[in-house]
């Protein structure tokens, strides 16, 4: 497989941050929640459809060189936000640098505002400008939703797993084919932290493509298989209605087990304290 150029990686390179069939996308809106939490938390630790690519047992996705490859550029614009870098190579050098990320945040916003500056750094900045100029208003953002999900699904496989485009239903009650659907994220298995996936993935992910790129999008994560559901065109709920920021720390979280075995839950209801 011929490695891409930097400018065509620029150009692909779509984040944010791993065999199931699709799940239906969400049609009703999220019931409304208390009042949100994170920003006095502090924080502690129709095109056809594209393909998957080959997999290796049990359906993980194998890397190619091309994937190392970006692997080692997302890393080094991580590196560069954080100030720091880890001695472990590959992806579990990249996940103790998400988690220095979280450490380096005053609180939930500080952390987001940094992982979105990692995202914004991935591509030249005058691509991001003409898109949202030129692209995004096309037939009401739909031909940009459309985009991105097969960008997505394309070049981001070696960072989440296997995925693949399905349909989402849009506010106006129509389908369209701007989904993505995770299997299981590599990105929350690994880093086995319900607070990472939300304040360096799901929301700085969310805010990169509505304000640089002017695509709306939801990312519903589930928290017991690790799968996830990307929504282009579908826009966010508000903080406090998003169920995904109701849920309770996760049974592989380390600090959680620890938790438990002195007696203490973290925070309210069990909920993960770093979100």
């Amino acid at each position: 497989m011929a490695t891409p150029t930097t400018s065509r990686l620029h150009v692909h390179l779509l984040p944010a941050l791993p065999s199931c069939p699709p799940r239906a996308p969400s049609s009703s809106a999220p019931s409304a929640r208390g009042p949100s939490r994170r920003l006095a938390s502090r924080l502690y630790c129709s095109s056809p459809p594209v393909e998957a690519p080959p997999s290796g047992k049990g359906g993980e996705y194998r890397p190619s060189f091309a994937d190392d490859f970006l692997l080692a550029f997302f890393r080094a614009k991580m590196v560069e936000e954080v100030g720091w870098d880890s001695q472990k190579p590959g992806y579990d050098g990249l996940i103790e640098v998400a988690n220095r990320l979280m450490i380096k945040g005053k609180n939930a916003s500080e952390t987001e505002q940094s992982a979105v500056r990692v995202l914004q750094a991935l591509f030249p900045p005058l691509l991001l400008v003409l898109f949202k100029a030129l692209l995004a208003p096309i037939a009401n953002g739909q031909l940009a939703s459309m985009m991105v999900a097969r960008a997505t699904a394309l070049s981001c496989q070696w960072l989440m797993g296997t995925c693949s485009v399905n349909s989402v239903a849009l506010p106006n009650g129509k389908s369209l084919s701007s989904g993505v659907f995770v299997e299981k994220c590599k990105y929350l298995e690994e880093s086995k932290c319900l607070g990472i996936c939300i304040n360096t993935c799901k929301l700085p992910t969310q805010t990169f493509f509505k304000d640089h790129m002017g695509v709306d999008l939801y990312m519903e994560p589930n928290f017991e298989d690790y799968s996830c559901q990307f929504n282009f065109g579908v826009p966010p709920p508000p903080i406090d209605t998003d169920k995904a920021l109701k849920e309770p720390c996760l049974d592989i979280c380390t600090n959680a087990r620890r938790r438990r075995e002195f007696g203490s839950s973290g925070g309210p209801d069990g909920l993960c304290p770093q979100v």
